[in-house]
């Protein structure tokens, strides 16, 4: 995907950019495309960016560390705010940062990055628990797979046991 140039999107049809998607996004590891769309508008002081795209996506469930497929949708819209080009900050250690300085914004007469802004809200979207089912109880571990047990309990604080007998004899 090529970057928008902010200031020709001003000239475009509608001040709007609608990007096809059919793409291998770099650093996401999916077995699909992205596939949908993805459209871009200049709203005067804000770019309003708004996507509909899909993929799948191998997860590792992390109760029984099978892996699985996973359909990775978007559907979402966003404000992204321009601002007029600013005098180079000075660097140093410490700053204080306005809270202005928290929204997400770029440069009126920059660039937005399409394929990047999909890469993160992809990434958004992988869920934190990753269950193959909501049913799945997790490793299956059988009997002779425990290790031996003396009646005393686990066989490896025999060694333990047996000192503390010295020391009370």
């Amino acid at each position: 995907m090529k970057p928008i140039y902010i200031p020709e999107l001003v000239q475009a049809r509608e001040k709007t950019e609608v990007i096809q998607l059919e793409e291998w996004i770099p650093d996401l590891e999916t077995l699909t495309p992205v596939r949908g769309w993805l459209r871009a508008k200049h709203q005067g002081n804000y770019l309003e960016v708004s996507a509909s795209a899909e993929t799948i996506i191998t997860l590792t469930c992390d109760r029984c560390l099978q892996q699985y497929n996973h359909r990775l949708k978007v559907n979402l819209s966003e404000i992204i705010w321009l601002d007029a080009p600013r005098a180079p900050v000075e660097s140093s250690l410490e700053r204080e940062v306005l809270l202005e300085d928290l929204v997400e914004s770029i440069s009126e007469k920059g660039y937005f990055y399409p394929e990047e802004w999909l890469y993160q809200q992809m990434c958004l979207e992988i869920p934190p628990q990753k269950l193959c089912a909501g049913t799945c109880s997790g490793i299956k571990v059988r009997d002779r797979d425990l290790p031996e047990q003396s009646p005393l309990g686990d066989r490896r604080w025999a060694s333990l046991e047996a000192i503390k007998k010295q020391l009370q004899s």
